[in-house]
């Protein structure tokens, strides 16, 4: 496949490395210093375009892409408010779309035993529970995507919590959360490229069902093998319609 590239930071170089060492083409590279090259005549030369821009940028990439006729594959996080909106748009131009807030088979993994955890903790209520994320301190959004995904999996097993919250640590404005909300507990330290954990706590003991990133690498080879699913489809998909465990 010839794949464009939306976003050249650390994971678009890592994604460039695992699509070239897979046999692909990276023949277009969009950032901040050319801009003027996202055209829907350069993007038509592609086969599919992967976004890891940033949230002020990749509305304008999708649009850019349905305009081309082009699929992509975004990563990108912190657009999720026009979601609705992108996949109207996706589906009445029969043009193609995957999004995900984290592409890792690790995570997607971690996804599935959460919701399956969240089902089965309504009958425990002595348990509350809340979600902990740590990403490097260059990430813009907060909470993670992954983060919010993971709490949209409790919200819809665990019937005691209606919706979440988000603190990030160290502002000076951090919140308790009440009952029924779930606490997602943002921090922002060097150099790790992501850490997410759920935690059970009662009077007596605490759960925890943790991932930790060591690297980028699962979430770049994960977005190659989207692109590689995405090839020949219409339509408008999330990374869970790749996984076999989700069906």
């Amino acid at each position: 496949m010839k794949i464009a590239l939306l976003g050249y930071g650390k994971m678009g170089h890592a994604i460039e490395a695992f699509a070239t060492k897979r046999g692909h083409e990276v023949s277009l590279i969009i950032d901040e210093n050319n801009l003027d090259l996202l055209t829907a005549d350069n993007l038509k030369h592609v086969d599919v375009a992967i976004d890891f821009s940033t949230p002020s940028s990749v509305l304008n990439n999708i649009e850019a892409c349905f305009d081309a006729g082009t699929p992509i594959v975004v990563g990108t996080t912190g657009w999720y408010g026009q979601l609705q909106k992108i996949k109207d748009r996706c589906e009445s131009g029969n043009k193609t779309l995957l999004y995900g807030s984290n592409f890792s088979i690790g995570v997607n993994l971690f996804f599935h035993v959460n919701r399956v955890l969240a089902k089965i903790m309504n009958a425990y209520p002595q348990y509350d529970v809340q979600v902990e994320e740590i990403h490097h301190t260059q990430k813009l959004d907060a909470p993670s995507g992954t983060a919010i995904t993971i709490a949209e999996g409790i919200l819809g097993g665990l019937d005691r919590k209606e919706e979440w919250v988000n603190t990030v640590a160290g502002t000076g404005d951090e919140i308790v959360a009440k009952p029924d909300e779930l606490l997602i507990e943002s921090l922002r330290i060097e150099d790790v490229p992501g850490t997410h954990t759920v935690i059970y706590s009662s009077e007596v003991d605490e759960i925890e069902l943790k991932h930790t990133a060591h690297n980028r690498a699962g979430f770049a080879l994960g977005a190659v093998v989207a692109a590689e699913w995405l090839a020949g489809r219409k339509g408008f998909y999330s990374v869970e319609d790749i996984f076999e465990f989700n069906k």
